[in-house]
């Protein structure tokens, strides 16, 4: 199972970027989804997590600016930011969990099984 993460880029403050990360070798289909991102020195944070209903839950400082939705078909992911800040510079990755376990009973990164490669995301001030 792989999971390749796209969409990245430099953006200026205030604007918006659509990332997608496309599972290849298997299925998306009764798996949590999410989405994480790192900046140097910091801890890999949580931004939100699609259950295989495309029922999506943030973390309460992500809640807002950003969407989680998914295409079980396309087996793709996407995450929708809006009203980017040079704060939300960073690497984002895309996961997946174990199979059947929805997205309620993960606990943080640590629960998540496959990882992507990630994206570079920079805004620019």
């Amino acid at each position: 199972v792989r999971l390749v993460e796209s969409g990245g880029g430099t953006v200026q403050s205030g604007g918006s970027l659509r990332l997608s990360c496309e599972l290849s070798g298997g299925s998306s289909v009764d798996y949590c989804m999410g989405w994480f991102r790192q900046s140097p020195g910091k801890e890999r944070e949580e931004i939100g997590t699609s259950d295989p209903d495309d029922s999506p839950t943030y973390a309460d400082s992500m809640r807002g600016r950003f969407t989680v939705s998914r295409d079980n078909a396309k087996n793709t992911l996407f995450l929708q930011m809006n009203s980017l800040t040079p704060e939300d510079t960073a690497m984002y990755y895309c996961a997946r969990g174990p199979m059947g376990r929805w997205c309620s009973y993960m606990s943080g990164a640590a629960s998540f099984v496959t990882w992507g490669q990630g994206t570079q995301v920079t805004v620019s001030s």
